[in-house]
């Protein structure tokens, strides 16, 4: 692979639009973990773990080392032979690294969320158990602009994220607003905490922003059995929601749904082959 290539992959999904499913195979962003560990006298320190794009990797933990303001005057980072998604940190300053790994954020945006090495990045749960019965294509896609309703601060400004739990009939319990699509999902999960309603084996989870990882691992955590997006899912996210059951649905809007994996809960989806295009 040249730096320069974008990887992804592909995966078989199903399009619901106008009313007909059409089966074929998507694009799907790629995303993996990478860590960047700092080489020290008695052993590892792991400074952060980002989700990212495979390649340009180099690039990408020299500009999160400047942006963090852990950036040594001299160093040399050198990838795995083992796992090409670990990196490996050699500096002189490594006391002065370490003491900022320990205050610094792994990310905002597109980060692990505090999951730490990539050890243990899998989602310590069981597989969800859907208690909701059969889903209306119609109700899945009409999902989003319920949510839309309920994001005041969005509409005034436009640099909010949404996030939603729905019933299976597509009531609207709780809907909440942030300027990072991650804290949104907490704040749904939060409040269904405080309620005593975990696990939420019968209810949807909606939000405006993409499907990468971190909302997949989020979902199963919290027993979600169905995630319904606004715009794409990555490819580590299908593969997630694949492994724990989840119903996962993408580009749902304006009356159209793909649906990565989980379709056997969504009514009037073909079983068998339908059209290819």
């Amino acid at each position: 692979m040249h730096d320069d290539e974008i990887p992804g992959s592909s995966r078989p999904v199903r399009l619901f639009t106008s009313g007909e499913w059409t089966a074929r195979e998507d694009p799907i962003a790629g995303e993996e973990p990478l860590e960047l560990r700092l080489h020290t006298p008695k052993s590892p320190i792991t400074l952060g773990v980002l989700m990212r794009t495979l390649g340009q990797d180099r690039e990408l933990l020299l500009g999160w080392l400047v942006s963090e303001g852990l950036l040594p005057n001299s160093l040399e980072l050198l990838p795995e032979r083992e796992n090409p998604n670990v990196w490996q940190l050699h500096t002189a300053e490594y006391e002065r690294l370490s003491r900022g790994a320990r205050l610094s954020v792994s990310s905002s945006a597109c980060g692990v969320c505090g999951s730490g090495s990539i050890e243990r990045l899998a989602v310590r749960s069981q597989s969800v158990v859907w208690t909701g019965g059969n889903l209306s294509p119609a109700l899945l896609a009409a999902l989003p602009e319920r949510l839309l309703e309920r994001q005041p601060g969005f509409a005034a400004s436009g640099g909010l994220h949404g996030a939603g739990l729905f019933t299976a009939d597509g009531e609207l319990l709780c809907a909440f607003e942030d300027v990072g699509r991650h804290n949104a999902v907490d704040k749904v999960v939060g409040w269904a905490q405080l309620r005593g309603l975990l696990p939420l084996s019968g209810h949807l989870l909606v939000v405006s922003s993409r499907a990468g990882f971190e909302i997949a691992q989020k979902a199963v955590t919290a027993g979600v059995c169905v995630v319904v997006a606004v715009g794409a899912a990555t490819s580590l996210a299908v593969d997630t929601a694949a492994t724990f059951g989840v119903t996962l649905c993408g580009f749902v809007r304006e009356g159209r749904l793909t649906v990565y994996s989980g379709g056997e809960r969504i009514a009037t989806l073909p079983e068998g082959r339908s059209r290819t295009l």
